[in-house]
């Protein structure tokens, strides 16, 4: 029986595939926090040293031999380390940098709109009525924040000060007609305080 040999294109694509196999199921991990970690040749520690990693450095898992990880590096080498000083999150710091660089941005995006805000308060303030004043208070849209609102609401606090003072005012007055009641009871009508 004979069988023709395999086309070359065939086998050139059987490469390709296996090739790409691996860097398909690859899976990023990070070095743990405030570590530097020697990358050996050899699963056990005993192999040639290949690199040094820092926490936060990414590196992509191959394969997993017990303890010990085969990872490659971000300059395409490959080695091995132990597993667990790999995480798959992201370590605090670099997470910390970036969030301080997104607060960064929306600081400074609240600060443009603000200045929108004000220039588009000055454009208004200064922007003569031509219709009439039911019109434009209608087609103005309401401040977001206005001193002048907060000028016209009541005062409320003068009010509360004040019956607070009546209150205790009349409570006292309530507690000694009480009592003077209770002690003239209990001694005959007699005051004797």
């Amino acid at each position: 029986m004979n069988v023709p040999p395999p086309a070359p294109a065939l086998l050139a694509a059987l490469g390709l595939l296996a090739g790409a196999a691996p860097a398909a199921a690859a899976e990023a991990l990070y070095v743990v926090e405030q570590l530097v970690v020697s990358i050996s040749s050899t699963p056990d520690a005993g192999g040639e040293h290949i690199a040094s990693l820092k926490s936060g450095d990414r590196v992509e898992l191959i394969e997993r031999s017990g303890d010990a990880a085969h990872v490659r590096l971000a300059n395409g080498k490959d080695g091995w380390l132990r597993s667990s000083y790999l995480s798959t999150e992201q370590p605090l710091r670099p997470r910390l940098q970036q969030s301080e660089a997104e607060v960064t941005g929306l600081k400074a995006q609240v600060s443009r709109l603000e200045a929108q805000l004000s220039g588009a308060s000055s454009l208004r303030a200064a922007a003569p009525l031509a219709a009439a004043p039911e019109e434009a208070a209608a087609a103005a849209p309401a401040p977001l924040f206005s001193a002048a609102g907060e000028a016209a609401a009541p005062r409320v606090w003068p009010w509360a000060v004040l019956s607070a003072a009546l209150a205790l005012v009349v409570g006292f007055g309530l507690g000694w007609w009480v009592l003077d009641r209770s002690i003239r009871k209990k001694y005959g009508g007699l005051k004797i305080y």
